[in-house]
């Protein structure tokens, strides 16, 4: 089923429901793959985060940086990987939003090149040269 995360309202009756649905179906997704998750490199991501506070009608607007969830074969896990800038208003973006400390093609570029052995990064995200954050394990 389809539902829209664009919570600009009324988020704390939606939010939880959605990500409940969303863990389901990572873990479904995980069973259904059995042993073949020690292959499996799984990555989510937004393209946009939300606000740090709640805006006048109980949701959040559209906000700058955002998380990534890492799953399956050579992640290091069992930590949160990153800097956290916090929630105090000088740390936030523009006042508003949670500061952006890693740029996602710094864990794409690392699962490119450690899980899928493609050192040519440069053809990948052509004039960016990605930074490893150690999200995966090197073997």
């Amino acid at each position: 089923m389809w539902a829209s995360w664009d919570t600009h309202v009324n988020q704390a009756n939606i939010l939880s429901n959605l990500l409940d649905e969303f863990a389901k179906s990572i873990e479904a997704f995980r069973r259904d793959m059995g042993e073949g998750m020690e292959d499996v490199l799984l990555l989510t991501m937004s393209e946009f985060g939300r606000t740090a506070g709640e805006n006048g009608n109980r949701g959040t607007d559209h906000g700058h940086a955002n998380i990534m969830l890492a799953l399956g074969a050579g992640v290091r896990g069992g930590k949160v990987h990153g800097k956290w800038p916090g929630l105090a208003r000088e740390q936030l973006y523009e006042g508003r939003d949670l500061a952006l400390t890693t740029d996602f093609r710094d864990v794409l570029g690392e699962a490119v090149s450690v899980h899928l052995g493609n050192g040519n990064l440069g053809a990948v995200f052509p004039g960016y040269t990605p930074k490893p954050p150690g999200v995966l394990e090197r073997g």
